[in-house]
């Protein structure tokens, strides 16, 4: 396994991250305590260190964290345990009134997810969307206070847009506060224009790492799933068949013959090219299974495009194409 360092950071991470949000979820084999277990687990055994989850992940709130913290007992010290907080939109006993970034939820907030997840501290602590009502101060204030009292140790934000990114650094410098060192936003092959004009430059400037959520895009480039269909037990199936649907398929079918022509699975490919981007740290793909946990881990580190490859990909999965 590949580490690899956050931003500007000391933080490592492993190239490939377990994304734990399928950690207690209705309808899956991680529904219960074994069948987590079981997945982190087995990203253990691949060499996998880094964990993300979030306080609202999980059937019920707080339940993908319980899960974790149960699942990591005895081996805490040997990971990186990431959780987020403040979600707008996801309902939480944890009143906020509109204020998740607020230095009153902050604080509410972290001891729940410290409980659960059995844990001293937390490496990175993430606020999950940002907060429209409190004051970026306060909340970087807040994180502040967190570190200086050993409970985090690095600071996170997800969902942030360029200009909300510039607007923390700039206030973390005045205020002399923790800077936030990653960024986690949805990007991929098929989600990757409006990042890559705005966020990226960024993040780059201020050595801000980025986490991809929905990396491998519900699995569309995996290479599990075709214009007829895909395994009956996956989330596309079961409750996004609409992705299906309106998936680029013409691009998808051109992706499939670029790997074939190289040998490499399509799943390779997706790890190599997100891994290829120099401001990912880890991508972290979510699993139900172990088999999963395995596969992921694995393709994480079977292939590295070249300079001919990420050319060819640029143009495939180019804003001009058909359905993107």
């Amino acid at each position: 396994m590949e580490f690899r360092t956050v931003g500007r950071s000391g933080l490592r991470v492993s190239a490939v991250g377990l994304g734990c949000n399928n950690l207690g979820r209705s309808g899956t084999a991680t529904e219960s305590r074994e069948g987590s277990q079981a997945v982190v687990s087995a990203a253990l055994d691949a060499g996998i260190t880094f964990f993300d989850t979030a306080d609202v992940y999980g059937k019920e709130y707080g339940l993908s964290e319980t899960m974790l913290g149960h699942a990591l007992e005895g081996k805490r010290d040997q990971v990186v345990v990431a959780t987020k907080f403040g979600h707008a939109d996801i309902p939480s006993p944890l009143s906020s009134w509109g204020a998740g970034g607020s230095r009153r939820h902050i604080r509410l907030a972290v001891e729940g997810s410290l409980r659960r997840l059995r844990t001293d501290w937390i490496d990175l602590y993430q606020l999950h969307t940002p907060d429209a009502v409190t004051p970026i101060d306060e909340t970087l204030e807040a994180l502040d206070e967190l570190v200086k009292e050993g409970k985090i140790r690095y600071l996170g934000n997800s969902n942030f847009t360029a200009w909300q990114v510039a607007e923390a650094e700039f206030t973390a410098r005045a205020r002399g506060t923790e800077r936030f060192i990653s960024a986690q936003n949805e990007y991929s092959m098929l989600r990757r224009h409006g990042v890559e004009r705005e966020l990226l430059p960024a993040i780059e400037r201020y050595q801000i790492g980025l986490l991809p959520y929905f990396p491998l895009y519900n699995g569309l480039l995996t290479g599990k799933f075709t214009r007829e269909g895909g395994p009956d037990d996956s989330r596309i199936m079961r409750q996004r068949r609409q992705l299906l649907e309106s998936a680029p398929w013409d691009v998808l079918d051109a992706y499939e013959s670029f790997c074939r022509k190289r040998g490499i699975p399509m799943l390779a490919a997706t790890f190599g090219w997100l891994l290829s981007r120099p401001q990912v740290p880890s991508v972290i793909a979510g699993a139900t299974t172990p088999e999963q946990v395995s596969t992921n881990a694995e393709a994480g580190g079977s292939w590295s495009p070249g300079a001919d490859d990420l050319a060819e990909l640029d143009e495939l999965f180019s804003e001009d194409a058909p359905g993107l």
